[in-house]
């Protein structure tokens, strides 16, 4: 009895068997390919290689995937003809779109990363980066889901007219969500920060980094290390102060000496200043001013104005602190004291003392 190779070819389940094997055989190749070319392009400078290949990974693995499960789903229908499949071409059509939706997003995802984590040269600050690649997220999101309903038979042209008709009301409904997404767009194109630089506002309770910045919050670490997300909205109606773009840190301190020391007054000024100008930490290119200020409740007092060369705040403090110790020390070498609050009380000798017990009464 000679063995049927036709008869058993035809049969719906051992096809799907030969196809699912021939499937996952091609999943496994495919994975081997790709684990090949990724060793191969971490040996290259140029970074955007490995971004491409890790993307496409996933998506192309899980395409052969579906291709495979549809192929056996169709093999299945043509021998039960209960099962209805929807439309192959629009199947197709709709899943396709969204593996390269998925890579599309995972190649700007990767991308980002690598700029971020420094791995990529660029002259963009990190908030111009960030901006470009929400952008670009949005627009392949929009397009995708486009082709999708195009797809399904729903009239683009529709949707762009009930966006025409029904925008009033949908943005009367999202108008706080609205508001934060145009406040996000201003602080993108603006910039007045970015994200690390430290920033504070004179008219609401916000001081701290900023650690990241959204189309509808912008996330702060205030200095009590708390985490801090104020709405994009609020950025366009408050003054901001961004300490972190400051060109110098301004020392301006006042310091008063004893009235007893008024002969030193002028020489102390004289000898500060010259210490200044020396200085190595302050910038005698910018405004440097040493004077005697005014006779004040119970001291002498001259101020010091000038500024450092560094910004960075840490070591504003130490020049700071180095500066008003060489203060002291010039007060000292002149033999002046540094005044403290203090009160005289002058006694007035009454015109009856001395006299006789017969003193007006």
């Amino acid at each position: 009895m000679s063995f049927d190779y036709q008869y058993w070819l035809g049969i719906w389940w051992i096809e799907s068997i030969a196809i699912a094997v021939v499937g996952l055989l091609a999943y496994f190749v495919i994975s081997l390919i790709i684990d090949r070319l990724k060793a191969k392009a971490e040996k290259t400078r140029i970074q955007f290689d490995d971004a491409v290949i890790e993307a496409v990974q996933s998506p192309i693995s899980w395409g052969v995937l579906f291709t495979t499960a549809w192929i056996i789903l169709s093999k299945v229908q043509n021998h039960f003809e209960s099962i209805v499949l929807p439309s192959q071409q629009n199947t197709f059509t709709i899943v396709y779109s969204a593996l390269f939706c998925w890579f599309m997003l995972s190649l700007i995802r990767i991308r980002e990363n690598q700029i971020w984590k420094g791995q990529v040269e660029t002259k963009a600050d990190k908030t111009t980066i960030s901006g470009i690649f929400k952008v670009l997220r949005l627009i392949v999101i929009i397009l995708t889901l486009l082709v999708v309903f195009q797809t399904l038979g729903v009239s683009i042209s529709g949707i762009v007219a009930f966006g025409g008709v029904g925008g009033a009301a949908v943005a009367f409904a999202a108008r706080d969500m609205l508001a934060n997404f145009f406040g996000g767009l201003m602080v993108f194109l603006d910039k007045p920060f970015s994200v690390g630089d430290w920033i504070r506002s004179p008219d609401q309770n916000i001081e701290g980094s900023v650690e990241n910045i959204g189309w509808r919050i912008t996330k702060i670490r205030t200095f009590d290390l708390r985490p801090l997300y104020v709405p994009n909205s609020v950025f366009t109606n408050i003054s901001i102060e961004n300490p972190q773009r400051m060109l110098h840190r301004r020392i301006y301190e006042k310091v008063g000496i004893r009235y007893k020391d008024f002969s030193q007054i002028k020489a102390i000024c004289d000898d500060v200043e010259a210490m200044l100008n020396e200085h190595e930490d302050i910038n005698d290119q910018q405004t440097l001013m040493v004077n005697f200020n005014q006779f004040a409740a119970s001291s002498l007092e001259f101020f010091i104005y000038c500024f450092t060369h560094t910004k960075h705040w840490e070591t504003y403090h130490k020049v700071k602190q180095d500066v008003l110790i060489k203060v002291g020390e010039i007060i000292q070498k002149h033999e002046a004291e540094i005044a403290f609050p203090t009160h005289t009380v002058h006694m007035e000798t009454p015109q009856f003392a001395g006299l006789n017990d017969e003193a007006p009464q």
